[in-house]
């Protein structure tokens, strides 16, 4: 018999007790009191979005990243949030016939797989295994030799015509996805070496390396109350921007997808994308956009307002972050005291790693037990909503990665305090009562 109250570490949403409410009132207020501001609000924006805002992020981008070359306004498009903007990169820079697959770390967030589907991608999605650095660059490029070395001509395309040449923009011929930084679910963060691999890779093969950036700002590692320290990571974007003289062509072969989604509320609907300026005009030219728009122009005034009095940047260094990091420590802590001795190991794990961050705690079961079992009796005996790992396998793929279905997504950032500690006792319960029977 379940228990009285559900309790969600499925959900991968902030807390509504964390959104910044009056500071998004006065932001609106003020965006909305003053008739210049308001007139471009209500309007259709122009096509890279609301250009106050472009500059704005690109100047708190600088701040926050120090980059050896300052980020412009140039390099910077105004999106609907970072799924919104996936499936815009997949319009206007891929074709079905001339993109031949897209390459994924595995385990990897698992609602970007409908994304590449939609886009004509299904049955072409390959997973690459990650470790503790990392997406596995050298697996990659060996996946990548292999299939330049078959000469594939399996896709069928029929009558399919294939797009063509535009001056705005490069059909890529692989697509390469990933989460660099505290990557969803496994929490692992990608080492700098691994990094420039990767630039050097899809350089070679000809690839747009897609970084999901989301949880950038969403650093734990100190336990609370502690000083924060510099342990800023180099992103792939700069590396491609630097690296052996910079990228071969205008457009480049990294992206950064950033969204406030994480940092606000999902609700917001704003974010941005960032990569070289031909990149960025490129992917303002998407049909949808010329159509009906700049994404959300009347949210970005409010944003806007927002970091150029410098409201978000101080609720993200006095209220998200500290939050955020007690929140992860109090289930860390949690988790070792009631979970470590049963044989569950964790990611990450500040023994192990100096970055932490994001939004989940990443567990691995211990033999036999697997993901379906444990969130079937968890969810039937416990009201207990679980990510099973299983979820994050990349589709059709044959993943060699057996741990990956013993593995369990937490997230830490719904559920009040109360609710994180009963939630990995009632998992603490379910692998008792599973190892026992």
């Amino acid at each position: 018999m379940a228990s009285s109250h559900p309790i969600d570490f499925f959900r991968g949403w902030p807390t509504p007790k964390l959104v910044p409410v009056d500071a998004v009132k006065q932001a609106a207020v003020n965006a909305l009191s003053d008739k210049a501001v308001s007139d471009v609000g209500f309007g259709y924006g122009p096509d890279e979005g609301h250009y106050p805002l472009r500059q704005n992020i690109a100047e708190w981008l600088t701040q926050s990243y120090g980059p050896s070359q300052a980020i412009t306004a140039s390099r910077i498009c105004i999106t609907g949030g970072a799924s919104q903007n996936l499936t815009s990169i997949l319009q206007v820079f891929t074709d079905p016939l001339q993109t031949k697959r897209i390459w994924l770390v595995e385990p990897t967030y698992h609602l970007a797989f409908r994304c590449f589907e939609d886009a004509g991608f299904h049955g072409r999605l390959r997973g690459i295994p990650e470790d503790e650095s990392g997406m596995n660059v050298d697996a990659l490029e060996r996946a990548l030799e292999e299939f330049s070395d078959a000469n594939d001509d399996e896709d069928s395309h029929g009558s399919y015509i294939a797009k063509p040449d535009r001056p705005y923009r490069k059909i890529y011929k692989h697509v390469i996805y990933l989460v660099p930084t505290f990557s969803n679910p496994s929490g692992t963060t990608m080492s700098h070496s691994r990094r420039e691999a990767l630039v050097k890779v899809a350089r070679r093969f000809n690839a747009l390396v897609i970084c999901d950036d989301v949880y950038d700002f969403l650093a734990w590692t100190e336990p609370p109350n502690s000083t924060p320290k510099d342990l800023s990571l180099q992103r792939v974007i700069d590396v491609d921007r630097t690296l052996d003289g910079g990228p071969s062509d205008a457009f480049g072969n990294v992206m950064s997808n950033g969204s406030f989604s994480k940092i606000l509320g999902p609700g917001c609907r704003v974010g941005w994308a960032e990569g070289s300026d031909a990149f960025i005009h490129g992917l303002s030219q998407a049909g949808q956009t010329l159509s009906g728009g700049a994404p959300s122009q009347l949210m970005s005034t409010f944003i806007n307002d927002m970091l150029q009095t410098n409201t978000l940047q101080q609720y993200i260094s006095k209220k998200l972050i500290p939050e955020g990091r007690r929140r992860y420590w109090l289930m860390v802590s949690t988790v070792r005291k009631y979970l470590t001795p049963l044989g569950v190991t964790f990611t990450p794990d500040p023994e192990r790693t100096k970055l932490i961050g994001g939004y989940y705690v990443w567990v691995k079961l211990p033999a036999p037990l697997d993901a379906d079992q444990v969130c079937q009796k968890a969810m039937d005996t416990q009201n207990l909503d679980l990510g099973n790992g299983g979820l994050f396998a990349v589709p059709g793929g044959k993943s060699r990665d057996a741990d990956l279905y013993r593995n369990l997504r937490l997230c830490i950032m719904w559920e009040d305090d109360e609710q994180l500690v009963e939630g990995v006792n009632r998992l603490a319960t379910v692998i008792k009562t599973l190892v026992d029977s």
